[in-house]
């Protein structure tokens, strides 16, 4: 199961009937150790502390660094530190800070040296992840007990730098919201000597149009290495000779067209030929305008087998009603315009922007980024946050949604499905050349991870 991810309100619950002196103290002691530990040449420490629990603990960091013989103070004045422990705001703080802490925190910014956040960067919402206004940019934040969901969820997570948790004595929790770790792979059967290439998992890819055949031949392709056994693509019909060339392994189904781009009249044929598979990829390159949108509301009525849809297949997608499981997968932009929203308040709000999706679709919600979230109706949102920028690449979406179908062709239920497939390409980012790479590098590499 996935890794505990506490909000404000989770984490006060955590600390009840606990000596409250007492945490302090462990929290402020691993503050002072973690940052003595970072910057052992560091001769001046100041401490920019709040009036709260968060800047108690910033100030017995800083007993604990005068007993270690450093240079040590509490101050509003940042001048002349070799490093900055943030402790203005803690667990508690969400909104836009006062005038007063917006003058710390640009302070504290523009010093131009190190700086450990306490418990986590002072402007971060620990519940969301989200920034409304001034917020410390933070080298190393020592957050204590668990990770916070405003540490892994963006923008958040990118104000926090390194994360370290510090052990202050408290009893594991069960939280809302969980971070996935990579033995979420475990989850993911693996061929057996008894199967055969249907059994294995057979995926369907739906998709492609004049000018868009790449999107459906790395969906295809990254279904095959995610261990699937058997791979078809239903594409129009003038563009087969490219996958006949690219696609090897894959089978192909010819499907009328409209002006390049996969026609309505190809709706019986596919559900006819879907019904040998155990999961449909729809969208990648199917193209945009009346008949795709006709093709996808349509398959999404039909097909009785577990659907993955991605890319054009978002495009002016409304609510729909299935039984079988369906995962989403948009990045911002396209979850902005199935919410009704700009893609910047999507960037800002993502829990929630997740959260949304997911309940108005009554399904799986991935939204893709460094932080991707996987939301289901009715539960918390899964974070993976495994991956490297790497995965920043033109296609790599489409590599994701071959990987979810071949999991979802496996068996594995839409939720588990969409964050073991997120996990196993964010991991195979990490084997590639970070500048350069691009989304068949990626391909390449998902049967190592699985391996």
């Amino acid at each position: 199961m996935p890794e505990a991810l506490y909000a404000a309100e989770e984490m006060r619950a955590a600390e009840a009937g606990h000596d409250v002196d007492e945490l302090m103290a462990r929290a402020g002691r691993a503050v002072a150790e973690e940052t003595l530990r970072r910057f052992p040449d560091a001769r001046r420490f100041v401490a920019v502390c709040g009036g709260g629990a968060n800047g108690g603990d910033g100030r017995i960091a800083v007993d604990v660094l005068r007993s270690a013989g450093r240079d040590a103070v509490v101050a509003d004045d940042v001048d002349g530190a070799d490093a900055i422990l943030d402790a203005l705001f803690g667990t508690g703080f969400h909104g836009e800070p006062r005038e007063d802490a917006v003058r710390k925190i640009d302070a504290i910014n523009a010093a131009g040296v190190p700086v450990v956040a306490v418990d986590l960067p002072s402007g971060v919402d620990a519940s969301t992840g989200e920034v409304a206004g001034a917020c410390v940019d933070a080298t190393v934040t020592v957050t204590m007990h668990g990770r916070k969901v405003g540490l892994e969820v963006a923008p958040g997570r990118f104000r926090a730098g390194e994360v370290v948790v510090a052990d202050i004595g408290l009893e594991p929790a069960e939280t809302e919201h969980g971070l996935v770790t990579a033995e979420i792979l475990d989850r993911v059967p693996r061929k057996r000597p008894e199967q055969n290439k249907y059994t294995a998992g057979s995926v369907l890819v739906v998709g492609g149009s004049r000018g868009l055949t790449g999107a459906p031949c790395l969906a295809a392709e990254a279904a095959f290495r995610a261990d699937a056994g058997y791979v078809a693509v239903a594409v129009p019909d003038s563009t087969l000779p490219v996958f006949e060339q690219r696609l090897l392994e894959a089978v192909k189904l010819p499907c009328p067209e409209d002006d390049g781009k996969i026609s309505p009249r190809a709706i019986d044929p596919i559900v006819e030929f879907a019904g040998k598979a155990g999961a449909v990829a729809l969208g990648p390159g199917l193209g945009r305008g009346p008949g795709p949108r006709e093709v996808v509301a349509r398959l999404l009525a039909e097909l009785e087998v577990p659907v993955v849809v991605d890319a054009d297949g978002l495009s002016g997608l409304e609510p729909f009603e299935r039984s079988s499981p369906t995962v989403l997968t948009p990045h911002e932009g396209e979850l902005a315009r199935l919410l009704g929203e700009e893609s910047r308040w999507v960037a800002a709000h993502r829990l929630e922007a997740a959260k949304r999706g997911a309940e108005r679709f009554g399904c799986v919600c991935l939204l893709k980024g460094a932080d991707t979230l996987i939301a289901s109706p009715h539960e918390g949102v899964w974070v993976c946050s495994l991956g490297t920028p790497a995965l920043a690449t033109a296609g790599s979406g489409d590599v994701l949604t071959g990987v979810v179908a071949a999991f979802l062709a496996k068996g594995l239920e839409a939720r588990l499905a969409a964050a073991a497939a997120a996990t196993a390409c964010q991991l195979a980012s990490r084997d590639v050349a970070q500048a350069g790479a691009v989304a068949s590098d990626v391909v390449g590499l998902l049967p190592f991870v699985l391996d």
